[in-house]
């Protein structure tokens, strides 16, 4: 990864009417990072990638994508861009082949001029290259969108959400497949509603609300959590949750699968006190463990604070 900035946003801004969809983002992307943007639905994303890629002008602020512009100098921008939207966007009456042909031809080159970089990708599908796009299954459209999205060799690679509604394995080889793409000093912009998948960054943007919560490589995001963070189940979660938001101890605590996840106001707060709750509250099967915080328990944490912080 470079020193060098490959995409710089100073004070983005941008609204629908009476909704913000972006309130003053600002970040730098260095050359050859693999950057992810990390939030629910609605929290911006889109409209953010929208801009970088010179689809969408900001209301206010500025950005600049290999030095490029993306109001005034769009033309020469979608030159060095790849762009895969959160939809897939191909042909579907087209044949797997005549979809990476075409978009090569867009850019005036061939598929045999670039295979060596997407070669790791197009051959997983390289078998069904006569079949329609619409035809193929949800992972073989996300490897054919990725091959499309890199066929003329960009500088930047932005992808919207690209493995929404795709199966488990699907998503773990498409970050494999970045992974590699990355070596080849590619910058690449992703974004994610999976907050497990911000591992695999090596920075990431928590974004909620049009707003950039924290930056930073997801070591350091979890690192800052700065709370004793305890897993906790019993036979009811249901009732455990209502219970454990009740305990006076209590600093937040969200559901995690079958676990509750807890942090307290006080880290002097030993679990037996918080047994000793539960078993006066009536549950029974009490299993209460200490754990390392994840992406998505610094995420809920930061939401927690910022709602504390609008309340007061």
């Amino acid at each position: 990864m470079s020193s060098a900035i490959s995409i710089h946003a100073a004070n983005i801004t941008k609204r629908y009417g009476d909704k913000t969809a972006l309130d003053d983002v600002s970040f730098d992307i260095s050359k050859g990072e693999l950057f992810g943007f990390i939030g629910p639905d609605g929290a911006g994303k889109t409209t953010l990638f929208r801009i970088i890629t010179s689809l969408l002008k900001p209301g206010s602020g500025a950005m600049t994508v290999e030095g490029f512009d993306t109001v005034k100098d769009y033309i020469k921008l979608r030159k060095i861009l790849g762009y895969m939207p959160g939809r897939f966007s191909l042909y579907q009456d087209l044949t797997v082949e005549e979809n990476l042909r075409f978009f090569a031809g867009i850019f005036k080159t061939t598929p045999e001029a670039n295979y060596d970089l997407v070669k790791d990708i197009y051959s997983q599908i390289e078998p069904f290259k006569d079949r329609k796009a619409g035809k193929l299954s949800g992972g073989m459209k996300q490897k054919l969108a990725l091959s499309c999205a890199l066929i003329h060799k960009p500088e930047v690679l932005v992808l919207d959400e690209p493995t929404t509604g795709v199966d488990a394995v699907s998503r773990i080889e498409f970050w494999e497949m970045l992974s590699r793409l990355r070596l080849s000093g590619i910058t690449i912009v992703v974004s994610t509603p999976y907050m497990d998948e911000a591992s695999r960054c090596d920075r990431v943007a928590l974004i909620q609300s049009g707003k950039i919560m924290s930056i930073d490589t997801p070591e350091a995001i979890r690192n800052n959590y700065g709370q004793d963070l305890w897993a906790i189940k019993t036979d009811d979660t249901y009732r455990l949750l209502g219970d454990l938001r009740q305990f006076k101890y209590t600093r937040t605590a969200f559901p995690f699968g079958e676990h509750i996840h807890l942090s307290l106001i006080s880290k002097s707060v030993k679990p037996a006190e918080i047994s000793a709750y539960l078993e006066a509250a009536g549950h029974i099967n009490i299993h209460i463990s200490k754990i390392e915080p994840s992406i998505e328990d610094c995420f809920m944490e930061m939401m927690s604070t910022e709602s504390s912080t609008r309340e007061k």
